[in-house]
């Protein structure tokens, strides 16, 4: 610990030094010496005096102590003399000169900074410090306190803030990499350019903020240099100055950004009038998802929607029908105006006609609900068993629990494989406990355009689960020929009948006492589909959305 005299030597220094200069303080002590004597007078913490030491003194004090611990670790237990706490403080500079890995040190502007009202007879002194570490040179402000004991020994109040400002005890300072900041995650289109914010594409908000949540930690980034606070473990928390500017991690999906701002504009399509409405886009070659849009207080129901998705069903009551039955769309499907089954009277919306010698084809075209009750129960209810078309669902199309990447959550369809009562028909026509969401019915239309199922995904190297059983070259184009049925001549045709290429499938669902609009189409490369709560007709409501978003590109 110095003694008065040895401060009062130290203030006549600070003249020489010009109050601050601070290259050569080893020079100080090189007078007053760093030895076993001077470390071993110890301060009194417990008798430190309510006024603090003069301006000048605490000036020179404060040199004094910087200039041991610019000297190197060889002059670290002179320096830690100087303070109220050697043990802790000769620490402490030993891991601030390895966690940097220091080579030079340096103070300049040393000046009295007045008393500290934090530290009891603190006389504050400011500089700035000049540290040279692994990956750069680095400065900046730093400031100590100068106290004295009643029998007149001045003592540096030890903190670790006088190493870095706002440093605590279990924490310490380490150069070298700066990993890229959780916040900076980037997740982008599937050009790996176009971000994916929700000022830009309002509905993606909520997933690309699940996207980069679950992306950070996993370093998809590039480290940059510098340094940073660490914690008790050395482990970097929170970068203090960087050398080398860290690459934001970016994660790139598969969101199609054309698609994606149809999908935005579709959604608010003022024939829908308001109504809450929902649309997904896939690539029905790979299952990627190209666009998920929303709009409405419910929110995101192109993912997380469970809903009836009426004669939308059909396209599964169809296939099992040709896969189970060997039927194909000229088999007899009669449209009769009611149809009784499983104790339940079936109607028909209010335009389609009665047509006792209608094939599978018209009355999917039309979308007669009695013939498919009629088929459905006929041939593919059998006694108690009724899980047909739970089976095909999802073995052929491929329907579960999907994982789309990202950490991004989906509701599963609901198809049940034990239904009950009058269920056992009501099934067929995608009513009772059949739910779905657009990102399902979507899935439907790539499954049957492809001939094949690709299990819908947002993150390209996401892994994707196989249906179990192929859909049969057969099925395939029985089922493409009857959906471009539906554009040529049947309910979809007011919104798509001039689009080539396009086979698609309306849904009416009866809901409580209103109905929502269902429509899935595709064309050669892309399938949509669409959901409108509240929608009259699946054509006139969801065939609006659905057409934005198929001719955009």
């Amino acid at each position: 610990m110095r003694t008065a005299a040895k401060s009062a030597f130290a203030v006549g220094t600070v003249a020489l030094l010009g109050l601050g200069s601070v290259g050569a303080y080893h020079v100080v002590h090189a007078f007053t010496g760093d030895d076993a004597s001077s470390a071993s007078r110890t301060f009194d913490p417990d008798a430190v005096s309510s006024t603090p030491p003069a301006p000048a003194k605490a000036v020179s004090f404060a040199q004094s102590f910087l200039g041991s611990w610019a000297s190197g670790p060889a002059h670290y237990a002179g320096a830690a003399s100087d303070t109220d706490a050697p043990d802790t403080t000769q620490a402490a500079l030993r891991k601030y000169h390895d966690g940097l890995g220091l080579t030079s040190l340096s103070f300049s502007g040393v000046h009295a900074a007045g008393a500290d009202p934090s530290v009891t007879g603190g006389a504050k002194v400011a500089f700035t410090v000049t540290a040279r570490v692994t990956g750069g040179t680095w400065s900046y402000p730093g400031t100590l306190d100068v106290v004295s004991s009643g029998s007149g020994q001045d003592a540096v109040h030890w903190s670790p803030s006088v190493l870095y400002p706002g440093l605590h005890d279990d924490q310490t300072l380490v150069a070298g990499p700066v990993p890229p900041a959780s916040s900076s995650v980037s997740v982008v289109a599937s050009d790996g350019k176009t971000q994916l914010t929700a000022a830009r594409y309002p509905s993606l908000g909520a997933i690309a903020a699940t996207i980069a949540q679950n992306a950070s930690g996993k370093s998809t980034g590039a480290s940059g240099s510098g340094v940073s606070v660490a914690d008790a473990s050395g482990t970097p928390q929170s970068a203090v100055k960087v050398f080398t500017a860290p690459k934001a991690a970016t994660v790139t999906t598969t969101i199609d950004p054309v698609l994606q701002a149809a999908a935005e504009r579709a959604v608010l399509d003022p024939h829908v009038a308001g109504k809450p409405a929902s649309v997904v886009a896939l690539d029905r070659r790979t299952g990627h998802i190209l666009a998920v849009a929303f709009h409405g207080p419910d929110g995101d129901t192109a993912i997380n929607a469970e809903l009836a998705p009426g004669s939308a069903m059909k396209i599964i009551t169809s296939a099992a029908l040709f896969d189970r039955m060997g039927m194909s769309p000229g088999s007899p499907a009669p449209c009769d105006a009611t149809q009784l089954a499983a104790g339940q009277t079936f109607h028909n919306e209010s335009d389609v006609p009665a047509n006792p010698n209608a094939t599978i084809e018209q009355a999917f075209a039309e979308s007669c609900n009695t013939a498919f009750v009629y088929d459905g129960f006929h041939y593919l209810v059998h006694g108690d068993d009724a899980s047909v078309l739970h089976d095909e669902a999802a073995n052929v199309f491929g329907l579960g629990s999907w994982s789309i990447g990202g950490g991004v959550q989906t509701a599963d369809p609901g198809i049940p494989a034990d239904p009950q009562g009058s269920d056992k028909a009501a099934q067929f026509i995608g009513q009772a406990q059949v739910t779905m969401s657009p990102l399902v019915l979507a899935s439907l239309a790539a499954t049957v355009r492809d001939g094949a199922f690709h299990q819908p995904v947002i993150l390209p190297g996401q892994a994707q689960t196989a249906a179990p059983q192929q859909m049969s070259a057969r099925t395939a184009g029985y089922l493409r020929q009857m959906m471009r049925a539906v554009v040529t001549g049947g309910t979809a045709t007011p919104r798509l009948g001039d689009l080539p290429d396009v086979g698609a499938k309306t849904g009416t669902a009866e809901v409580g006492d209103g109905t929502n609009g269902w429509l899935t189409a595709y064309d050669d490369d892309t399938a949509v589909a669409s959901l409108v709560e509240g929608g009259s007709s699946g054509v006139d409501s969801a065939g609006y959305v659905v057409r934005t978003v198929l001719t955009a590109r």
